[in-house]
């Protein structure tokens, strides 16, 4: 799309920021239809699936493409996993599991599609390569993960960076952003081993061109460099001015590893963005370094293990035992509530008050022009009471507002930047009652809060305006960071150890345990 100069042409427009088409569903104050209900990501289900499609690609990968045998829509997040019972060892043994990212968009839920990367040296990707064909039935929970888009994010600029297999839930991300109408600014930068390896490449080359929110950058390793040294070519390289893996010429692309130097100069305002990387963890300890080495901070990084030390299996293992729980108890509740319906038919019916169909909300819907640039996250320098002032300069003299790392209360000791906003909790109104206060600097307001009272309900009480769906601690969607204090979180999978490491937790299920300083 081309910006049109004649001023009798009225320019194209979208509206502002990305919202996820059940986040009007799932926001409903009233119960919405239970066709929208499905498609909403409310909880992991146990369920059997068959593979109507596979489907070769590049890099020794393989896409299945599966619907589910009871022809429900699967509900889940761009970015979230399922995980799969295999029957390597035959009908009757037991299977094995293994956990798959799902790569297609979540937009198009009737059938979803999985990518597996074929190891010669494992038991189940060699097994899928061979005896998964169309027809092909396997039980299945998930979705699972919090590694995920944001169901409404105004300022949706994102870094996606991956290497080899990690690309498969970023496919995901860029598939869904595609699908959607909502402003984004959105670069992929996609390492792989030679030019002929790179999955999905012809698709990304196509939403590159087809879609201005979206660049795509490709990059070859140094062992790869280095093996086509001396003008080599071979099928899968690309040429001057062709932005296209696929061309056969020189290659065009960036070369040598993950750096900082590679991402300051493709992406030169990371430290603006979200940042979602997946693949192997050498890969992603290198981009924790790097990313904090350009200014972006530890919170709005999410990261995707495909590989890692004991405890990151721990985690993840820990993550789809809990789904599996949930699905259990999700599962006899819907028996329950299936029995209860007098009809099959009237489950897909919309709620109805006196006033007639009941109108589901969501976030309010903004025109824009639609080449216009995503806005950037305003800087908050925080000030904070002498007595933390004090506290906060013995343990880190030279605290930098820049380099301050998530949980991190910055101390703003010199004069603020003109592109910050300076913020004294202090002198903020304080509004509702309780012994503790929490601090929402972004909104503005000190919120009193009871010392048993979730952090959600206070905030919302105050007209704090936080995303929030199952309220549970399950999706994730109300994840906000805590700048300081201390809460207790009882969540269930919605947030990662990561993220809590970062300074972030979910307010639907947490209690302040001390007065809090919240980015929000």
């Amino acid at each position: 799309m081309k910006r049109v100069d004649d001023p009798m042409i009225p320019l194209a427009q979208r509206i502002r920021g990305l919202e996820m088409p059940w986040n009007r569903v799932l926001s409903s104050t009233m119960g919405p239809a239970g066709a929208a209900t499905a498609l909403g990501p409310w909880h992991p289900q146990e369920f059997w699936a068959e593979c109507v499609e596979t489907i070769p690609e590049a890099g020794d990968m393989m896409v299945f493409v599966f619907r589910r045998m009871d022809g429900a829509p699967l509900a889940f997040r761009s970015g979230q996993y399922i995980n799969i019972d295999f029957p390597v060892r035959g009908e009757g043994a037991e299977p094995v599991s293994r956990s798959y990212s799902i790569s297609s968009a979540p937009t198009e839920p009737w059938t979803f599609s999985i990518t597996i990367k074929r190891d010669p040296k494992g038991l189940v990707s060699p097994w899928a390569h061979e005896s998964i064909r169309p027809g092909t039935v396997l039980e299945m929970l998930g979705p699972v993960g919090a590694f995920h888009l944001a169901d409404y994010d105004r300022r949706a600029r994102y870094l996606l960076l991956g290497a080899g297999a990690g690309i498969t839930p970023l496919m995901s991300m860029v598939r869904t952003i595609h699908s959607l109408p909502g402003q984004a600014d959105v670069v992929l930068l996609y390492h792989g081993s030679a030019p002929d390896r790179f999955a999905f490449s012809e698709e990304l080359d196509f939403l590159a061109r087809a879609d201005f929110r979206i660049k795509v950058i490709y990059a070859l390793g140094d062992q790869a460099l280095g093996d086509r040294a001396h003008g080599d070519r071979a099928q899968g390289d690309r040429k001057q001015g062709d932005e296209s893996v696929g061309a056969a010429s020189a290659w065009a692309g960036k070369t040598g590893r993950l750096s900082t130097a590679l991402l300051e100069e493709v992406v030169p305002d990371a430290n603006g963005r979200q940042v979602f990387a997946c693949g192997p963890e050498g890969y992603l300890n290198t981009a924790t370094d790097c990313l904090r080495e350009v200014g972006v901070d530890d919170t709005s990084v999410f990261m995707e293990f495909f590989s890692g030390d004991r405890a990151t299996r721990l985690e993840y293992a820990e993550e789809v035992a809990l789904a599996g729980e949930i699905a259990e108890e999700i599962a006899s509740s819907t028996e329950e509530y299936y029995e209860q319906q007098p009809a099959a038919l009237e489950m897909y019916e919309p709620e109805y008050t006196a006033d007639g169909p009941v109108e589901v909300t969501g976030a309010p819907v903004e025109a824009v022009d639609a080449l216009a640039e995503v806005p950037v996250e305003p800087e908050i320098d925080l000030i904070v009471p002498d007595a933390e002032v004090d506290a906060a300069v013995e343990t880190e003299p030279t605290t930098d507002p820049t380099t301050a790392s998530a949980g991190e209360v910055t101390v703003a000791d010199v004069a603020p930047s003109d592109e910050a906003t300076v913020i004294d909790p202090r002198t903020l109104a304080t509004v509702g009652e309780g012994e503790l206060t929490m601090a929402f600097v972004r909104s503005g307001i000190n919120v009193r809060v009871a010392a048993d009272e979730f952090v959600l309900d206070a905030a919302r009480r105050a007209g704090v305006k936080i995303g929030a769906n199952c309220q549970e601690g399950m999706c994730g969607s109300c994840k906000v960071v805590k700048l300081d204090g201390e809460v207790d979180m009882n969540h269930q999978g919605g947030i990662r150890a990561r993220e809590i490491d970062a300074g972030k937790f979910l307010p639907c299920c947490s209690t302040a345990l001390s007065d809090l300083v919240i980015d929000a």
